[in-house]
This record gives C-alpha cells, structure tokens and sequence, in this order.
C-alpha cells in the first residue's frame, strides 16, 4: 500500500477532510498517532461501529498509531440525538459498559508491536475537573454561534422539546478528548463518522486556539446506508449488535449473508481486509450470477470470523447448510441449533402430534389438507427426512437435544417445532 488516503478512498471510506493534502503528507510522513472514540451509551457496540472500528485498524496497518478511546466520560452524557433528548444512565452502569466495549475492540486491534494500540479513557482527565475550570480554561475557546450551527443541535432548538445544556456541551467534551490526546501522546488525526463531523472540527479549532502551532487533521468516513432505504444495521429485532449474548453469532452471519445485491460490493470494499482484486472478482460475480450470493458469503464468513471468532464462524455455517439439508443436525451443539432456529418460524407445542397438524401450527401449510398434499407430494421434511406417510407422527426420539424439530417444506421453506416440556427418550 503506498498510499493509505487513496486506499481510503477507493474503499469509500473518506467522506471528509480537514485538509486532504496536508493530511496525505503526514501520513506519507508517519507514523501519526490519531484516535477514534466510542461512547458506551450502550452495554454493546453494533455493526454500525465496525466501520469505525475496522478504519482505525486499517490506519494500524498502514503503520500509523491507533489510541481507541471509549468514553466513561462523554458516555454518561452521550452525543445528542437529533430527535429526543437521551436517558442518562448511572456512572456504574457507564463503567460497566465501558469494560464491556474495551473487551469488543481489544481483538479488532493489534496491541503489540511497532504500532501497537491503546486504550484510553476519557475519565481520566475530566474525573478531576472542576466546573469553573472546564468554563474557564475550556468553554472560553467556544463561540456558541457555532455551536447552534450543528445539525443535530439546531434540529433540536427547532422541536418542542429543546435540548438540556447537558447535551449541548458534548461537543466540548469531546474536543477536550482531542486536546488532551494532543498533549499526552502527541495526537494529531481524529477519525469518526460525518454524522460527528461538527464534533471533529471542534476538536481541531480547539487546538488551534490553544496551541497555535499545531497541526492537527480529521477524517470522516461516510455513513454507512441500505439501497432499500433502511437504516443499515437494524433489523425486524433491532440492532445487530456484536455482543453474542444480544445477537447471537448464527444472527449475526445472517444479517450480512442477507445483504441486498446492491450494496454488498460497497460493503465489502468498506468493511473487508481482502485486496483490491479479490473484491473486483467478487463485484464481477455478483453482476453476472447474483443468485450464488459468492459477495454476500464472503462478507459474512469474514466479519463473524473476525467478531466472534473462526470456530463460531464454522458453527454457524455448519447450521446453515444442515438447516437445508446440507449437513447433519444431530451434529449441532445446542447453543448453535437454538440460535438458529430462533430465526425462523416456530411454535411451542404441548405434546408431538401428526406432522401435517404441525407443518399448518407452525405456518409452512395454511390448512391440514394443504400439509397432506405436501406430504403426498414428497415435500415434507422432519429434521431432512422426509416424511413419507400423510399419518406419520414424530417419535419423541426425534427432538433434538429433547426439544425441538426442524420442519421444511419444499428446499427452502423452514420452521421449528419446540416441545413446551421435553419428553424423556
């Protein structure tokens, strides 16, 4: 790589530049040490966050120095919103979440070497802060002019509801992390999304007013959008976060596995670590035989390998392929199989009666007689077998881990029978 801002850009990862040619020159330069921030407003970072995350490790590599700053200060007030005003949460839950969030992006990084990470918490310099301090030694540098002039903010001056002063003075927090930065480790790049970028150049105007000789940057990287006009990264059940705990592994590979044709290439030029050639052959696949989903798998398959690991990653592929027939289910460990089947039809049943009476409980026929012509028909199926009586009745030895069915009809059509109280067998 000979050039980190032209790789940026043909990834589609620079929205937004201070100076382009003078930061171009200090990362010719280099090293430069630069930071990005995360606020733990949350007990989970979501896929949202890995944009940032995966371009401060792509920086890292470039041989630059990465400090990942995860908020204990600014996530007790959180960036304003630009529709409502937020819920402040108690500084132990913060501290909490903040430990949390470290444990998600500590292996995203590489904290040994040459151009080994960090972490920082912006805590450390604001715990001891007075109030007439921070308005005296910081808040005198601000124009308050220019800070109604945000978008979020002057959305919010417009509505009913206004905004607090609490949220009002993120901004200056947030450049105060850069100032700080500055003077502790030599920080001169913040990176962030364009939605924070009246929060980055407050970063670096304050700098400016407060040592004049400095030459600090930002880099703004665009946000991430759906083709279909969603918000990327949610879903009918919310975010998709990267704790496993909150979207399981088997979600999370679905999620990207299910990605629209038309933003898939953007995504992987975005998101994955493969080389220029091989996300051209994978856009040229995806343009001449879609129906393959070669981009979607390879999206899919890296990002759970990176998140939770190629031993989860295997798990859930392996689910997905004996889901259709492609693999054994009784292989599946139990975590795995009720992951997966939590994200097709199901129902809970009392007792195990005919299948056809279960294919129409659990949707896959609208009507009893419907559920017989498919079984007459060769396109049931039992946990892949399939079923060739219109009276067969699973045996309770057929549940797996003494729970659950996977019923399909026809190759692609699945739900899943849950007994309410397992049966002993």
């Amino acid at each position: 790589m000979t050039d980190i801002v032209d790789e940026l850009r043909w990834r589609g990862l620079l929205a937004l530049s201070t100076d382009e040619d003078a930061l171009r020159k200090a990362l010719a330069d280099g090293p430069v040490t630069f930071y990005c921030g995360f606020d733990p407003t949350a007990p989970s970072l979501h896929v949202g966050h890995l944009v940032q995350v995966l371009t401060v490790r792509r920086l890292q590599e470039a041989g630059h120095l990465p400090l990942a700053l995860v908020g204990g200060a600014t996530g007790q007030i959180g960036d304003p919103k630009p529709d409502a005003e937020r819920t402040l949460n108690d500084p132990e839950v913060i501290a909490g979440w903040v430990e949390r969030v470290r444990a998600q992006i500590e292996p995203l990084l590489d904290f040994e070497g040459p151009y080994a990470a960090r972490m920082v918490n912006n805590l450390d310099w604001t715990s001891g802060l007075s109030a007439i301090g921070f308005l005296r030694d910081i808040g005198r540098h601000f124009r308050v002019n220019k800070m109604v002039a945000k978008e979020a903010v002057a959305r919010r001056l417009e509505s009913e509801e206004g905004i607090s002063y609490t949220e009002f003075s993120y901004q200056i927090l947030q450049s105060l992390d850069f100032l700080e930065l500055y003077r502790r480790h030599n920080c001169t790049l913040q990176t962030g999304g364009s939605d924070q970028w009246g929060n980055l150049t407050a970063g670096t105007d304050l700098i400016h007013r407060v040592e004049p000789e400095a030459a600090v940057h930002a880099l703004a990287t665009p946000l991430m959008t759906k083709a279909d006009g969603t918000k990327f990264g949610k879903t009918e059940g919310g975010a998709v976060w990267l704790d496993p705990e909150l979207t399981t592994p088997y979600a999370f590979y679905q999620f990207w596995l299910n990605v629209d044709d038309r933003d898939v290439s953007r995504y992987l030029r975005i998101l994955s670590f493969r080389s220029r050639e091989e996300l051209l052959e994978l856009e040229q696949q995806t343009a001449e035989r879609p129906q393959a989903r070669a981009a979607q798998r390879a999206l899919a398959e890296e990002l759970t390998t990176l998140v939770h690991g190629a031993a989860q990653c295997a798990a859930v592929i392996a689910a997905s392929r004996a889901l259709f027939g492609q693999g054994e289910l009784g292989e599946l460990d139990e975590a795995t199989l009720r992951a997966a089947l939590a994200e097709v039809p199901h129902a809970r049943v009392a007792e195990l009666g005919p299948v056809v009476e279960l294919l129409a409980e659990v949707g896959l026929a609208p009507s009893r007689s419907a559920a017989r012509r498919t079984v007459k028909e060769g396109g049931a199926y039992v946990n892949n077998v399939k079923v060739a009586a219109e009276d067969a009745v699973p045996a309770p030895e057929d549940l797996l881990h003494g729970r659950w069915l996977v019923l399909r009809r026809g190759k692609r059509n699945l739900a899943a029978i849950e007994l309410a109280a397992p049966q002993a067998g």
